[in-house]
C-alpha cells in the first residue's frame, strides 16, 4: 500500500524574520528571526526531510533521484516545485524573479522562479507590493534612478485568505505583518530592486539592478486567477491557479471529502484545524507528499487544505 510521505522543514534566519511559525504551528524555530519555512523542498539551498514512514530521514532530493516511481516517473533534472511558509517581522525586499529562458542564460541553466502567496494571517493594516505603475521601460528605469518608490510601486492591503499569482517578471514584496504560504518553481533566483537602506552585518545588501531592469515585466498585468467558490455541502473547493507550472486549490473540509490522486504527485499543506488523512492524523502545519499511486485520498475532520500539482 502506498503511504503519505511527510517532511520536516528547513528553517531560514533571516533579517527581517520573527516567530510566527512556532506561536502559530508550534515548530521548533531556530530564533525569532526565522523568516522562512521550506517545507516541502528538495533545493540545494535548503532541504525538508521525510519525517516518519518508510523513507525516515531521507531528504525529497534522493526520493526524486532514487525512486521517481513515487512522481509517476516524470521526468526532469530537480524536482520541480518548492513550497514554503514565510513570516514577515519586517519589510521584505522589493524583488523580482527571471523566467525560465533568462534564467537558463543567466544562472547556470536553472529554471525561473513564477511564484503564488496563500495569505495565511496577518496584521490589521497590513499590505503587499505587486506590480508597478511604470507604462514605458523609459518611465520605469526614470522612477527608479529618482527612488520615487511611493509613486512606481502597486501596493494593495491584504487579509487572512487572500491569495496573489506572481508569474516571473513581477515586481513585488511581502511587507511586514504578514504569514503565507508560498508555492513557487524550484529555485532560489532573487533580483533584490531596493531594500529600504537597510544594513546587514553593517553593509547595505546586494542590489541587482541591472537584472531587475532585464526582466521585469512592462508594463504590469496585474492577474486575478480564482475561480468560484463551489459549496459541496462537507466541504467547499476553490481553484486559486490553473497555471503552466502548478495548479493550487483550496479545500475547506467540513465533515469528510475523498480526493483523487490524478497527477504524478499532489502536494497537500495542512494550513488550519485537524483530522485525518486516510490512517494518518495531521493537524495545521503538516505538510505531504502524496504519490502517484495512491488512488483517493480520504479526508475527515474540520481542516483547511491547500492541494498543489504539476
Amino acid at each position: 500500500m502506498s503511504e503519505l510521505i511527510f517532511f520536516k522543514p528547513f528553517f531560514k534566519q533571516v533579517l527581517w524574520g520573527g516567530h510566527r511559525m512556532r506561536d502559530v504551528y508550534d515548530y521548533p524555530i531556530p530564533g525569532d528571526d526565522t523568516g522562512e519555512a521550506w517545507v516541502i523542498s528538495a533545493n540545494s539551498h535548503g532541504a525538508s526531510t521525510v519525517l516518519g514512514g518508510t523513507y525516515d530521514g531521507q531528504s525529497l532530493a534522493s526520493l526524486w533521484e532514487d525512486h521517481r516511481e513515487l512522481f509517476g516517473g516524470m521526468e526532469g533534472k530537480e524536482f520541480p516545485l518548492l513550497v514554503k511558509i514565510i513570516d514577515a517581522n519586517d519589510h521584505l525586499s522589493i524583488q523580482v524573479h527571471p523566467d525560465d529562458e533568462y534564467a537558463f542564460a543567466h544562472e547556470n541553466g536553472t529554471q525561473g522562479k513564477t511564484e503564488c502567496w496563500y495569505i495565511l494571517d496577518c496584521d490589521e493594516d497590513a499590505d503587499i507590493i505587486i506590480g508597478h505603475h511604470a507604462k514605458s521601460r523609459e518611465e520605469l528605469n526614470q522612477m527608479i534612478s529618482q527612488g520615487r518608490w511611493d509613486d512606481l510601486l502597486g501596493k494593495f492591503p491584504i487579509q487572512k485568505g487572500d491569495f496573489f499569482y506572481i508569474p516571473a517578471g513581477t515586481v513585488h514584496a511581502i511587507r511586514k505583518g504578514t504569514l503565507l504560504l508560498e508555492v513557487q518553481q524550484n529555485s532560489d533566483t532573487t533580483y533584490r530592486l531596493y531594500d529600504y537602506d537597510r544594513l546587514e552585518n553593517g553593509k547595505p545588501r546586494q542590489l541587482h539592478l541591472k537584472e531587475s531592469m532585464e526582466v521585469i515585466t512592462c508594463p504590469h498585468q496585474f492577474m486575478n486567477t480564482m475561480g468560484e467558490v463551489e459549496d459541496h455541502g462537507d466541504y467547499v473547493t476553490c481553484t486559486l491557479v490553473n497555471g503552466p507550472f502548478f495548479s493550487v486549490s483550496k479545500w475547506n473540509v467540513r465533515t469528510h471529502v475523498s480526493i483523487s490522486q490524478d497527477y504524478p504527485f499532489m502536494l497537500i499543506d495542512v494550513t488550519a484545524g485537524s483530522g485525518m488523512l486516510d490512517a494518518w492524523p495531521v493537524k495545521a502545519g503538516a505538510h505531504l507528499l502524496v504519490p502517484s499511486d495512491f488512488g483517493m485520498l480520504n479526508c475527515q475532520g474540520e481542516m483547511e487544505l491547500i492541494v498543489t500539482h504539476v
